[in-house]
């Protein structure tokens, strides 16, 4: 059967300056756990505390550019590319360039904040 999603959740998003977190497929709103989907839309200067998610993660950004710190190096993704973060490596997600970023981020399996593994040091 057909579905409809008629409007995503808004989620509360770690990070200073918040970003907002539309989720449309996932836990949330779908109760899906296989698979998440949520558009992020972050402002200038935002960041997050670091992580090691149990859930691959890839980001195509729509707008802006976000950078990602890995254990390897960082990178910039910037709008039309993509990034694949696979499951158990460590990363840092930021938009510290001007105009901040709008992105997809899909998750496999589904997003959760008991598998996401943000470093503790920066939450405390």
């Amino acid at each position: 059967m057909v579905s409809l999603i008629a409007e995503p959740a808004i989620i509360p998003a770690p990070g200073n300056p918040p970003k907002r977190i539309s989720e449309f497929i996932g836990r949330v709103v779908t109760g899906a756990e296989g698979l998440s989907i949520a558009l992020m839309e972050s402002p200038t200067g935002w960041s997050e505390p670091g992580q090691r998610p149990d859930f691959d993660e890839y980001t195509v950004v729509l707008a802006g550019e976000v950078l990602v710190e890995t254990e390897e190096e960082p990178l910039t993704v910037r709008a039309g590319q993509a990034l694949h973060a696979r499951a158990g490596e460590w990363v840092r997600y930021s938009t510290p360039a001007e105009g901040g970023a709008r992105y997809l981020s899909v998750c496999l399996p589904a997003f959760s904040p008991d598998t996401v593994h943000r470093d503790q040091a920066a939450e405390a």
